[in-house]
């Protein structure tokens, strides 16, 4: 790979998930998110574009311990909840950085909102990870800026 690579990449280390509207939140972890073309399957057994793209869905991790960040994220997911707030819809931005920070790759998501709260597993024979709470988001679609 030597020579084929340009120098200064992206590492997945090296990211901020910013949710217009909200305090800065330091998500530890974002999984991968996936954008699918809708497609439809003609009789004549070829496929064809349905030319509009899928939500997208993904998750994220924040600690536990970080109260303001956490109270943040349950508020929102309040808003989500009956009776349907309607200002629960946010932007978000993901912002990818480089080692040096020259370079930076973004994407909006826009339409983004919470689905889903999944409190960590609790071991006692455990060496005292720290807790981290896992957030399920959905986004109506995922822009390269």
């Amino acid at each position: 790979m030597k020579g084929t690579v340009e120098q200064d990449h992206i590492p997945v280390n090296k990211y901020e998930l910013i949710i217009l509207g909200m305090p800065p939140i330091h998500f530890t972890e974002v999984s991968g998110i996936e954008e699918e073309l809708e497609a439809v399957d003609l009789p004549d057994r070829t496929r064809a574009s349905g030319g509009n793209t899928k939500p997208v869905d993904f998750t994220a991790k924040a600690m536990m311990h970080h109260s303001l960040e956490q109270a943040a994220l349950e508020a929102w997911y309040e808003e989500c909840q009956d009776p349907v707030s309607p200002t629960y819809k946010k932007i978000g931005t993901l912002v990818h950085k480089s080692i040096t920070g020259n370079r930076i790759r973004t994407y909006s998501l826009v339409g983004l909102f919470i689905t889903k709260r999944a409190l960590p597993d609790l071991a006692m024979e455990n060496e005292g990870e720290a807790a981290q709470v896992e957030w399920s988001f959905s986004a109506d679609d995922i822009l390269p800026v």
